[in-house]
């Protein structure tokens, strides 16, 4: 039986986790931006951290109770020199989907760009809505 040999040196560990992960060129790491959701009295709050984009490069939807917030864009870049030329192409796209609860307003969700955050407001039913606390007579 041959021994197990024990990884101990640093070096490998950059490379296997270098080629492993996807990297800053790998488009799989450039379409998940963060995002934070928010339970509120009201509403569930999206916020998804793209910055970079325009209102109009978002695409978002409701279909059977998902969610689906998506862009894509395509940028071209150029620039001359005294002897040379450089095209550069930049393609960004990404897509999150989220299940709804039954407790939302699907029909009224709506979403503001700015500031590099798009924010998405998705209201509760009315009765869904946390009610305050009422004082009951006792007789």
């Amino acid at each position: 039986m041959l021994p197990v040999m024990k990884r101990n040196t640093f070096l490998p560990d950059i490379f296997d986790e270098f080629f492993s992960t996807p990297s800053v060129f790998n488009e799989r790491k450039l379409s998940a931006p963060k995002i934070n959701v928010i339970e509120e009295k009201e509403a569930f709050k999206v916020e998804v951290a793209a910055p970079g984009f325009d209102k109009a490069d978002f695409n978002v939807e409701v279909k059977d109770d998902v969610l689906t917030i998506s862009t894509k864009k395509e940028e071209e870049k150029n620039d001359e020199g005294k002897n040379y030329k450089r095209r550069e192409f930049c393609y960004s796209a990404f897509s999150r989907s989220f299940i709804l609860p039954d407790m939302v307003d699907s029909d009224n969700v709506n979403a503001e760009y700015k500031n590099g955050i798009l924010n998405v407001n998705i209201p509760k039913l009315e009765e869904a809505k946390e009610k305050p606390a009422r004082m009951i007579e006792i007789r």
